[in-house]
């Protein structure tokens, strides 16, 4: 008993010690043309330490990779009592201040922010992004102390939008509980247009820098009904309030980063007004806002608590990211922004994607999530042959765990029942799930054995038997030859002052013979091929054989390609072949039975 209590009143003494521990940052911009950001860090209640660590995380959660955000640390000193303190670098992300037993130090660095990116910072003389990972230092073993933030804006710059909840009478002042709340929430700064809606009685914020062609009244009836479908998944929101910062830009396509409660995306401010961008962009608001509870709070165990200096590293990332990918698709038809057959479309789409990249039987759901940390941000020329996303992968594992749910129910039940009840069970037991506990609960739903399902389709890589699947719901689909009686080399080619092989496709001819990526291709059994000649667009990437001199080529012929390797010259030759990609065509059947009635209803939630 004594035992017992002498570590209760350890534990209580340690409590107490971090309760009087109090961070105070201070954010501002002296030179945010050149791409920086000043830091201030006040610490006060140390309690005669003679040293504290302080780190700066390595990485940024929902983004697997080890990113070294301390890179861009510049300037690090520390005072004590008025006075220079001694600074010691004792690892590439920690910082050692000795404070010699003084309970307060005061510590300055700066950023360098110049990334493009959701998930990391950039600062110039329009505005600043704080991606918070890669800004906020925290002491060693004080996570959970809790901080504020206080924004100097820069010129005239008049706005800050985050998630983060404001500090009464403290203007553009933010209080975070824990770091982990500070490291969730992003913060935006300068003009940005500032819009808000409310859904579900809960406000919504949206900050759209970069301008673009956007209606904004169109946008908050759409982002609306987004946000209730989602939240009726779980017949819950958790949020007080949430942000959207939106970065319009001139790329095309978009992005995202999913945080507690607020998101960052990218998107072309240009195409709001298109149909494909419209729905580009509200695919973005859809996926992200799905990870307010899948991935965020419906979570792997391994996703939360945090170690911020190293991989966290889990298998279930096909559930995390590729079920929040399959999502998507459902919200956006169950809000009206698509309809049956877009939406059936867009899975067909993406299924093809899947069976047509090679690595899909290489890697499996479960090794793509695990080795996220080394393949999937860090893609190579061998990437498509040797692994699969886990997000494509898993957006195809939902499709048909979600088929099968509904089809063994006869449309009673649908993966939603499973997503509900997984997001119920996290909160009553406070912690993630494992992949047991996943498969578990997708077996007490449909009330089948998924053993199988798992062993093909999330730990092994067999094909895809989509075609049973979709029978469930009524449609008719069938594989073909996308390119029947076209010759193929399996050699993607890019051409910039030259053209030079930019990938090469696992059992492809280009393959078996040994053509290389980065190749200069330079005739075709004797005819010479320039960039002029070739007819591509400057950085574009194509089919090798789609060039000019394959017109007259068929299945079947030899070609012999002259190449330049390391300055060498060489000639390779081989068959062409027919193009293995498949194409799916499908369609709703026109009379379908009562079940496939019931499972096309339950699955679509329309």
């Amino acid at each position: 008993m004594k035992k017992i209590l002498g570590i209760v009143l350890l534990m209580m003494f340690s409590i107490s010690v971090k309760s009087q521990i109090k961070i105070d940052f201070e954010i501002s911009f002296k030179e945010p043309q050149a791409h920086y950001a000043e830091v201030d860090m006040n610490i006060g209640g140390l309690g005669g330490k003679d040293y504290i660590d302080l780190k700066m995380p390595v990485w940024a959660p929902g983004s697997y990779l080890v990113r070294e955000f301390s890179k861009n640390v510049e300037g690090f000193t520390a005072a004590v009592n008025g006075k220079a303190a001694k600074v010691q670098k004792i690892t590439k992300n920690t910082w050692r201040v000795f404070n010699d037993g003084a309970a307060a130090a005061k510590i300055h660095y700066r950023i360098y922010a110049f990334e493009v990116s959701v998930r990391s910072s950039f600062i110039d003389d329009s505005h600043a992004f704080l991606s918070p990972t890669g800004v906020f230092m925290y002491p060693d073993g004080m996570i959970i102390t809790p901080t504020t933030v206080k924004i100097l804006p820069f010129g005239k710059w008049d706005k800050v939008s985050t998630g983060l909840e404001p500090v009464a009478g403290q203007k553009f002042t933010y209080y975070a509980p824990d770091f982990d709340i500070l490291f969730d929430s992003p913060i935006e700064v300068g003009n940005q247009d500032v819009f808000e809606f409310k859904a579900l009685g809960i406000r919504h914020e949206v900050a759209m820098y970069g301008g673009g062609n956007y209606d904004k009244e169109r946008l908050k009836a759409d982002m609306a009904k987004v946000v209730e479908q989602s939240a009726g998944i779980f017949a819950d929101n958790p949020n007080k309030h949430y942000t959207f910062i939106v970065h319009n830009n001139s790329l095309p396509g978009g992005s995202g980063l999913e945080h507690l409660n607020s998101t960052v995306l990218a998107a072309g401010r240009n195409a709001y007004n298109t149909e494909k961008g419209y729905k580009i962009f509200h695919s973005l608001v859809a996926h992200e806002y799905f990870h307010l509870w899948n991935a965020k709070r419906l979570r792997p165990v391994a996703l939360g608590p945090f170690d911020y200096d190293k991989e966290n590293y889990t298998t279930n990332l096909w559930t995390a990211e590729g079920f929040t990918s399959y999502y998507e698709n459902k919200i956006l038809l169950r809000a009206g922004i698509i309809d049956q057959a877009v939406f059936l479309k867009d899975l067909i789409r993406d299924l093809e994607n899947v069976i047509n990249t090679p690595g899909t039987k290489v890697q499996s759901a479960s090794s793509s999530s695990f080795d996220a940390w080394i393949i999937e941000y860090r893609p190579n020329e061998n990437s498509r042959n040797s692994s699969v996303s886990y997000y494509s992968k898993g957006e195809i594992i939902g499709l048909l765990m979600d088929l099968e749910i509904a089809n063994a129910t006869n449309g009673a039940k649908s993966l939603d029942d499973v997503m509900k009840a997984m997001y119920q069970q996290g909160n009553a037991q406070k912690r993630g799930y494992t992949d047991a506990e996943f498969k578990a609960m997708v077996e007490k739903i449909s009330g089948i054995d998924f053993t199988v399902f798992w062993k093909k389709y999330i730990d092994g890589t067999d094909d895809i038997d989509f075609e049973k699947y979709f029978s469930y719901a009524g449609i008719q689909a069938d594989k073909e030859i996308a390119s029947p009686g076209k010759p193929y080399t399996g050699a993607l080619v890019k051409a910039e002052n030259t053209v030079k092989v930019s990938s090469v496709l696992k059992d492809s001819p280009a393959w078996m013979h040994g053509l290389n990526v980065h190749d200069e291709i330079l005739a075709l059994d004797g005819s010479e091929i320039t960039r002029e000649m070739s007819n591509i667009k400057s950085g574009s990437i194509v089919a090798l054989e789609t060039l000019p001199v394959f017109a007259k080529k068929n299945i079947g012929d030899e070609v012999i390609i002259s190449i330049k390797r390391d300055g060498l010259e060489k000639k390779i030759s081989f068959i062409l072949k027919e193009n293995p990609k498949i194409h799916i065509k499908a369609d709703y059947i026109d009379n379908p039975g009562l079940k496939q009635l019931n499972v096309r209803k339950r699955w679509m939630g329309i």
